[in-house]
């Protein structure tokens, strides 16, 4: 299947493109409604940070059809390549620009000098005709990214910020021509460059912070291997790229590698650091028949996997596409900025007119109310405005997802942001929905008795023994050798060791779950399970508490095992809950005018999921769960609650903090240009500066997650 397009349960294919022209949120609306407009797209979402749209739409439309649809309202746009683009690579074309229109700019104000400081007459004559040698063809070159755009836009019948933009300069420009030619006594070629270095500075530092922004998905799809030693039917190995490796081949992944593809262990057993995906530091262990992952690294011995998921099916590319998704939720404040900066264009153009009109009507001369208007088309810029919401939400799901938390939707944030009440479900939520042997029992065995019981353990696959396993692997135990080992099922694994008869196997006499340990004559060992709370339960409760999020456990389970998690959390509890009962409860706090996170991991706990106004699930959810959640968490902790509301509450302030500044900027800016007490120079660095405001403010989100 192309890595491009995944058919859906709805039989939608969802295509990607990169679509580089896109600066602001009006060019997100006009990609949006554009591509919404043509017959078989289901809906299309922008990733300004990536500069790329999701489309979803039927299979009988195709992605030349799409590309087709963009060129045609003025985007150019490719499929995106499955491989990470360049770092910096929305930068570099931007440099060269920004040197010449930078170094021109020195060399003209050098030349103005002498003019500012009263040379007349020839000599003020001759250094401006020097600053136009100098300035025009500098102005023609470094204009380009704007004068590209705008043309782009205005030949497809449209405009976009770049239009008022492109006028500005080259009226500027004009004028400045004009009087030179006149023997005039101003001249704006100074201006004019200087307008074009602020606006290519912002631009670059805007990109840079954007790329920034994206760092967290890019570190993540870094840790990708780019290749392995897969082993051919003649059983020789041999190194074929990532992008060459397909599901059912044999990869031979020696000690200290990374996994370039997920798939199962067919052959030896090691630890693996995964602390990429869950977050967690402690190694896991994995034996013959367990599922690995791209990405994490093999620490202790060479293992043979039969590959599954190659390339974007990959778990480590799934969490990275979570991650660029992060930036498409369509919040009341994105929907906002867009209505904002739909209107900018004309409004802008309007205004402007009308500040020239209005100069010329009160005897002003054409040259003075031109330099208004233009002012007034550099500086009302909806840049600020666009970037408020977009980049918060992904500065802030990049700090999530550096924690182990994935936000699937940055829309969810405002809605997280917004709960007072938790809804939490048991096993596998508040639990970890897998048995642990006691801490005691196993505290209680000697050396020798340890060493055999992993060595019984791990030639078992029941869920009981792999959990003994890993427990007795992580505390530093080592298996011991034995011979004739045998399992049968239903009953456990039996062995020789040290001329001794060993066995673990199921206890004759137990409540509850349960092994016990034989060696010999001995008397049996027995281990003990339960299903615990997951770590920083309490914390993470008390955080929440803290956060005035009042919490209670909502679970199917029966009486006796949610009272023992409601004694030990000290929740409130309702057991028994069927998927309807469940949606049930969330919809009556809805009415009582109560905001609903819901927690669950099940796949009774898909409705809930769906229905509460916010929901989490844990990484080991089922997938109508992983479906159905805003937000998965990969680790074990419960402290993921706790930290992905705080997170989601600093970034709506910083968002409101951001409209803040846009507006205020233009309520403050445009009288002033409208007045003629600025200069299209002053206009240039306002508008970059509100715009880099912005970001900057948005930056510090990376710090939110604690």
């Amino acid at each position: 299947m192309n890595a491009l397009a995944e058919i859906t349960a709805q039989d939608q294919v969802h295509t990607v493109l990169s679509v580089p022209g896109m600066h602001c949120a009006s060019c997100m609306g006009k990609v949006e409604r554009g591509l919404a407009a043509l017959p078989g797209v289901a809906r299309a979402r922008v990733n300004l940070s990536a500069r790329t749209v999701s489309v979803a739409h039927s299979p009988g439309l195709d992605t030349p059809d799409l590309v087709a649809a963009l060129s045609g309202i003025g985007f150019k746009a490719q499929p995106r390549r499955d491989e990470l683009a360049p770092r910096y690579a929305a930068v570099r074309p931007l440099l060269a620009p920004l040197a010449v229109a930078f170094f021109a700019a020195m060399n003209v104000m050098t030349l103005s000098v002498s003019v500012w400081a009263g040379a007349d007459g020839a000599t003020r004559s001759l250094f401006h005709w020097l600053s136009a040698l100098i300035g025009v063809p500098a102005i023609a070159y470094a204009g380009q990214p704007f004068f590209r755009s705008a043309w782009s836009a205005l030949s497809k019948g449209r405009t976009n910020m770049d239009v008022p933009i492109s006028i500005g300069v080259v009226i500027a420009t004009c004028l400045s021509l004009y009087e030179t030619a006149s023997g005039g006594r101003d001249a704006w070629f100074d201006g004019a460059l200087m307008l074009l270095t602020f606006l290519l500075a912002g631009r670059v530092l805007d990109a840079m912070m954007r790329d920034r922004a994206r760092t967290g998905v890019d570190a993540l799809l870094r840790q990708a291997a780019t290749g392995a030693l897969v082993v051919g039917d003649d059983g020789t190995p041999r190194w074929h790229k990532t992008q060459d490796l397909a599901p059912a081949m044999l990869m031979r992944v020696a000690a200290g590698e990374r996994l370039a593809a997920d798939g199962e262990i067919v052959a030896g057993a090691s630890r693996f650091d995964q602390a990429l995906l869950t977050g967690e530091a402690a190694p896991v262990v994995r034996r013959t028949g367990d599922t690995v992952l791209a990405g994490t690294l093999n620490l202790d011995s060479p293992v043979d996997v039969r590959v599954s998921q190659v390339g974007r099916d990959t778990t480590l590319a799934e969490i990275a596409r979570l991650m660029e998704a992060a930036g498409q939720g369509r919040s009341r404040y994105v929907r906002l900025a867009d209505r904002a900066s739909r209107l900018y264009a004309p409004a802008v153009h309007t205004l402007a007119a009308l500040a020239t009109l209005g100069w010329l009507v009160a005897g002003a001369g054409l040259y003075q109310a031109l330099v208004v208007g233009v002012t007034v088309l550099i500086i009302t810029c909806p840049c600020a405005l666009g970037l408020a919401v977009p980049v918060a939400q992904v500065v802030v799901s990049g700090a999530l997802m550096r924690a182990g938390i994935m936000v699937k939707d940055g829309s969810a944030l405002e809605r997280l942001a917004r709960v007072d009440r938790a809804l939490l479900d048991k096993t596998g939520t508040l639990t970890l929905g897998r048995p642990l042997p006691d801490p005691a029992a196993l505290a209680a065995l000697t050396a020798e008795e340890a060493a055999v019981c992993l060595a019984l353990a791990s030639h078992s696959g029941h869920p009981l023994s792999r959990a003994l396993a890993d427990a007795l692997a992580a505390a530093g135990h080592r298996a011991a050798p034995l011979v004739d080992v045998a399992e049968v099922p239903g009953t456990g694994v039996f062995a020789r060791w040290n001329e001794d008869s060993v066995a673990l196997r199921r206890p004759q006499v137990a409540g509850g779950m349960a092994s016990a340990l034989a060696i010999g004559s001995r008397p049996d060992r027995l281990i003990a399970y339960a299903d615990r709370l997951r770590p920083d339960t309490a914390e993470a409760l008390a955080r929440l508490d803290r956060l005035g999020i009042e919490s209670s456990i909502l679970s199917g389970d029966n009486h006796a095992a949610v009272a023992e998690a409601a004694r030990q959390t000290g929740l409130t509890a309702q057991w028994g809950a069927t998927p309807a009962a469940k949606q049930d409860a969330i919809v009556r706090l809805q009415a009582a005018g109560h905001k609903v996170l819901m927690v669950g991991d099940g796949l009774n706990d898909g409705p809930a999921l769906a229905a509460a106004d916010a929901s989490i699930a844990p990484g080991s959810a089922s997938d109508v769960g992983l479906q159905a959640a805003d937000v998965v968490f990969v680790s074990d902790s419960l402290l993921a609650l706790p930290r992905a509301v705080a997170a989601s509450r600093a970034t709506m302030r910083v968002v409101r903090q951001n409209f803040a500044l846009a507006i205020g900027y233009n309520i403050l800016a445009v009288p002033l240009a409208i007045a003629g007490l600025l200069t299209p120079l002053i206009a240039a660095a306002a508008m970059s500066a509100s715009s880099l405001i912005v970001v900057a403010n948005s930056l510090r989100l990376a710090r939110a997650v604690r």
